[in-house]
């Protein structure tokens, strides 16, 4: 008894005496909310709160869901912190008319949670729609971003396929009933599953959960008029290309590109562009489609980690 007191006893200094120790090691993914003006924006975080840190941008139709394998391969050296964006995954999702679903407000949503979990810098990792976002934060706060991650996100129109251009100019042009139907085919549960494995030459790889956790958001009532206002102000996106272009010409950060090369949305051209504007920048190409890391999260996590230190 006297010996198992003792022990306890030393578990107790060392829990109240190592900085961050809480019972569990710094790797271990908890899931947590904060507020940030009118919605509750929920996230995954892992790795010493001191370490340099990650913010994990999601695309569509995903959330903080689609890092679950990559978060482990970062979080022993580097804080990780993923966010669902309003309207997706398990933050708040709020009537059009109690929240403005268009990036620029996504973006300063983004912004004042990295304030609320008072992270002064960061590198970026962006996805798809988190091209969007993570551009918009460091053309406006250049000094916080200590490099840029690029998995299969887009600021050219040439880093555009077609034959999707194709489905989306006449919504653009003119947003009816008519025009919102291809746009709606995106949320059918057989487009969800087709995104993961199109181009997926490794698709036994991928978890059949990631699709369907996407489907099940996008299924919620009142969630496809959420994400047809978000694509409806896709279009403000392109029209920033000019912009975030002329920031990498500009401020040359530090940059990464891991990109999935059999997209079917984002072509190679994309990270030829980007290769262009930023010459130093390491680039990695997998075997994979829109969503690589389903299929290559260990090695985008080592291609991160040998990125992060440099």
């Amino acid at each position: 008894m006297k010996s198992t007191l003792l022990i306890a006893s030393a578990l107790l200094i060392m829990s109240s005496g190592l900085p961050g120790w809480a019972g569990e090691p710094d790797s271990q993914v908890s899931y947590n909310t904060v507020q940030v003006g009118e919605v509750s924006v929920f996230y995954r975080t892992a790795g010493p709160k001191s370490a340099p840190t990650i913010l994990l941008l999601h695309g569509f139709p995903s959330s903080s869901h689609m890092f679950r394998d990559l978060i482990p391969e970062l979080a022993e050296t580097y804080r990780v912190i993923a966010p669902d964006y309003p309207g997706f995954g398990q933050s708040s999702s709020p009537s059009a008319d109690a929240y403005d679903y268009d990036f620029a407000t996504l973006a300063t949503t983004i912004a004042g949670f990295t304030e609320a979990l008072g992270v002064p810098s960061y590198t970026l990792f962006m996805q798809d729609f988190g091209g969007p976002v993570g551009f918009r934060l460091a053309q406006a706060n250049p000094e916080k971003v200590e490099g840029i991650v690029i998995q299969n996100a887009i600021i050219h129109a040439e880093g555009w396929n077609p034959d999707i251009v194709g489905q989306f100019a006449p919504f653009w042009e003119n947003r009816t009933a008519e025009t919102e139907t291809p746009i709606r085919g995106f949320f059918a549960s057989e487009t969800t599953r087709w995104q993961y494995t199109q181009g997926a030459n490794l698709a036994h790889r991928i978890n059949p959960d990631a699709w369907v956790s996407d489907q099940a958001g996008l299924d919620r009532p009142g969630n496809h008029e959420i994400q047809l206002e978000y694509l409806w102000n896709y279009q403000d996106n392109v029209a920033q290309y000019p912009v975030w272009q002329a920031y990498l010409a500009e401020h040359q950060p530090d940059t990464l590109i891991v990109w999935g090369q059999n997209d079917p949305f984002f072509l190679i051209e994309g990270v030829e562009a980007l290769q262009a504007l930023v010459p130093a920048a390491d680039v990695h190409l997998f075997d994979a489609g829109h969503f690589a890391l389903e299929t290559h999260a260990a090695e985008i996590g080592d291609a991160v980690r040998r990125f992060m230190a440099r």
